[in-house]
């Protein structure tokens, strides 16, 4: 890729305003029992940073590095753990917390793992869904927007580690 363009594609108000949406349905949803964040970073820092801020219910955080893009624009679909949790999850009621589902084996197979240590409940909240791309089925709690095959970064996810601080989300377009 010689020049790189970036195309906004989803503005930093309406992803502020999805996220509010998404923090009252999950407060809602966790009221009584409290929820523990799984971050998956690094590309969800931003989202659960101000996903968290927009809850009420008992909240705690942990964090969880996996790799499965090895700085490439696909997947590789081997999946490597990167940093485990800190914590123990048996009991609580997990939201794991992700910027992107594509194809879906990251999820699926981090799922698997967290689900043998044997939590209340566990689900997802990603912030973007790329459905058209997905090879295996996954459940989906909260999603912030559905979107099209197209590369995205800005609000935390990155082409090649840079990016992840624009306030939007962009199209990765080639000049």
């Amino acid at each position: 890729m010689s020049g790189i363009k970036i195309k906004e594609r989803i503005s930093r108000e309406t992803i502020e305003a999805r996220i509010k949406e998404l923090g009252k349905q999950i407060s809602r949803d966790y009221a009584d029992t409290g929820v523990h964040l799984v971050c998956i970073l690094k590309g969800a820092f931003m989202f659960m940073s101000d996903l968290a801020k927009e809850l009420t219910c008992p909240v705690t955080v942990d964090f969880m590095a996996v790799s499965s893009y090895e700085d490439q624009l696909e997947s590789t679909g081997i999946v490597k753990i990167v940093k485990d949790l800190d914590g123990s999850i048996e009991g609580k009621h997990v939201l794991i917390i992700e910027d992107i589902i594509d194809s879906g084996r990251t999820l699926h197979y981090l799922m698997e793992i967290l689900a043998k240590r044997n939590p209340a409940s566990i689900r997802l909240a990603a912030l973007l869904d790329k459905a058209p791309r997905r090879v295996i089925p996954i459940e989906v709690a909260y999603c912030g927007f559905q979107i099209e095959d197209f590369f995205v970064l800005g609000y935390g996810l990155d082409y090649l580690q840079k990016y992840r601080n624009l306030p939007y989300i962009g199209e990765l377009v080639e000049e």
